[in-house]
């Protein structure tokens, strides 16, 4: 074998290494070691309490199918306590993680979002098909997020709200006018017939978020 040849199967050995271990690091995120666990007990029982909580439950709904699993990851993260971060961070606008908002326990509307988007993508969801949703509250006149989970093309996405406990599509949610749709293809906004056309290539939120998610953060 030559030093070429040598070379050429190390570096697909090692590039097959790593497709592997980000497929099963994105699927196994957001997960707590027994040390990280250890670490929150000191800081707070009620929160190693919630983190071990979620673990179980998470790990519950691996055998529901696919329209019983967004239903339950709904109620159930919805029943986390909301806040607003200015109150939490000192700073508004500021997207947690969901270990971050586990440990913590409370968080404003994109924090659901976020921790919802990133359970899903953990029982097998694709990540293509979900996506985090600025939208405009149209009798409160207010911004919101909500997550939006597109079963299908061109279909009227589902919505997951941490202010209900209904999954509705965005069709039959007429308080709501959606503004942008964010993921890691880009940002989009939704057109008449139910298309998804692209207005940016990121976010800048969304990169700072993946790249704390990548830090197991």
């Amino acid at each position: 074998m030559t030093i070429l040849k040598r070379v050429k199967g190390k570096v697909i050995k090692n590039l097959f290494i790593l497709l592997i271990s980000t497929i099963l690091f994105s699927s196994e995120y957001p997960s707590f070691t027994n040390i990280e666990i250890s670490h929150i007990q000191k800081k707070s029982k009620i929160a190693k309490n919630r983190v071990i909580d979620y673990s179980k439950k998470i790990k519950l709904f691996t055998s529901y199918s696919k329209e019983k699993q967004l239903r339950a990851v709904n109620v159930y993260l919805n029943r986390l306590l909301p806040q607003y971060d200015d109150i939490i961070t000192n700073k508004e606008n500021n997207w947690a993680t969901p270990k971050e908002f586990l440990t913590v326990g409370y968080g404003d509307c994109e924090d659901y979002v976020i921790i919802k988007y990133y359970t899903l993508i953990k029982l097998g969801f694709d990540d293509k098909k979900l996506f985090i949703t600025v939208v405009k509250e149209k009798f409160k006149g207010g911004s919101h997020m909500v997550l939006s989970y597109f079963k299908t093309q061109c279909s009227s996405p589902l919505i997951l709200d941490n202010l209900s406990f209904k999954i509705l599509p965005l069709d039959k949610r007429h308080d709501l006018q959606a503004e942008y749709f964010i993921n890691s293809t880009g940002v989009f906004k939704l057109s008449k017939n139910l298309n998804l056309l692209k207005v940016a290539d990121r976010a800048k939120e969304f990169e700072e978020l993946e790249e704390k998610v990548k830090n197991n953060l």
